[in-house]
């Protein structure tokens, strides 16, 4: 896997201050996506175990809420396999910390079995999130007055609180 970018200091993709890390790799190619290099799987630098270590350093501060993964598409399978050791990582080190992520794929047709990107680590990874922002960026139904999201028909789901209610 490969990223694009890590923010170390990301107040716009989520609450409070964030660790926020741009995966490459997406094929959506959404109209007016606002990071489309990020589209190509071999852009930017290759993940590797020294980046998980930064990351999960970047995470350390008490004034960071969380981690933020977007891209790109985190949710593309030969990104999954990769993130959700990251995942468990950060839940482990930091179980105070929220995550959140940003996906163009919609949790409740293409994340459950049988669905486009599903794989044998999908459930994993969602049970790590608090905070899923699904649906693909839609230019004519972008609106900059929304907050955490690009268009309209973007959903912020609640994970956490869904699993709570044993939804």
């Amino acid at each position: 896997m490969n990223y694009g970018n890590i923010k170390e200091c990301d107040v716009a993709d989520g609450p409070g201050v964030r660790v926020s890390v741009f995966v490459s790799g997406c094929r959506h190619h959404c109209k007016g996506c606002f990071n489309s290099e990020t589209w190509d799987f071999n852009y930017g630098q290759l993940y590797t175990s020294e980046t998980e270590n930064q990351i999960i350093q970047l995470l350390a501060p008490e004034f960071i809420q969380g981690l933020t993964l977007l891209g790109g598409e985190p949710f593309e399978p030969e990104n999954q396999r990769e993130l959700v050791k990251l995942l468990k990582r950060v839940r482990k080190t930091y179980p105070q910390k929220d995550i959140w992520c940003y996906s163009g794929y919609l949790y409740d047709v293409d994340m459950i079995p049988g669905g486009k990107i599903y794989t044998e680590v999908t459930d994993e990874m969602l049970s790590y999130i608090d905070v899923l922002v699904d649906g693909e960026f839609v230019e004519a139904l972008k609106d900059v007055t929304l907050v955490f999201r690009g268009s309209s028909n973007q959903r912020i789901l609640h994970l956490k609180e869904m699993r709570e209610a044993g939804k």
